[in-house]
């Protein structure tokens, strides 16, 4: 396991997987991950769906525009969803678990990629989201957050560096 100082800077976006399986002690340890994830009031209102069939990846690859076709070469994806009326913090809780996910999957050694669904649409005006629920039959009052694409990294990439970080965007106790 990684001290977190390294794990935090290790921790980047691929887009580009090689090929091979996640292990099923790899795939529990993700999911374990976003499973523990702080949640508002307790109420753990997420759903996780798994999804590991090259078919329904490469049909998830096209749910929305542009920044999603790498999803088809992942060994993984999961879809981060939730209930809007169950919580009305749903996306927060979500987006944690989506995070704990990635460093959970960095932590192991596997690379991966967050894909923003929520809020995004195909030039005919279909929603992502919708796109979504038909590939995965998810019921309609499950929103779709985003999906994160899983796999074996293809090539190393740089951490991130200390020269880059925008000090300038955080503020003392009055915003100045």
């Amino acid at each position: 396991m990684m001290d977190f100082e390294k794990l935090i800077a290790t921790r980047r976006s691929h887009r580009v997987f090689a090929e091979g399986d996640l292990s099923a002690s790899q795939v529990q340890l993700i999911l374990r991950a976003a499973l523990m994830s702080p949640t508002s009031r307790n109420q753990r209102a997420w759903q996780f769906i798994v999804v590991d069939d090259p078919s329904d990846l490469a049909k998830l690859a096209d749910a929305k525009e542009q920044g999603a076709a790498f999803i088809k070469d992942a060994a993984l994806a999961v879809v981060v969803a939730g209930n809007p009326t169950q919580n009305d913090c749903w996306v927060e809780d979500g987006s944690i678990a989506a995070f704990a996910m990635q460093l959970q999957a960095e932590d192991v050694g596997l690379a991966s990629c967050w894909v923003q669904i929520r809020g995004r649409r195909l030039s005919d005006g279909t929603t992502a989201a919708e796109v979504v629920r038909g590939i995965l039959n998810i019921p309609e009052e499950i929103d779709v957050l985003c999906i994160v694409a899983f796999g074996r990294p293809h090539a190393p990439l740089r951490p991130h560096n200390d020269e880059n970080l925008l000090w300038e965007n955080v503020h003392p106790e009055k915003y100045e």
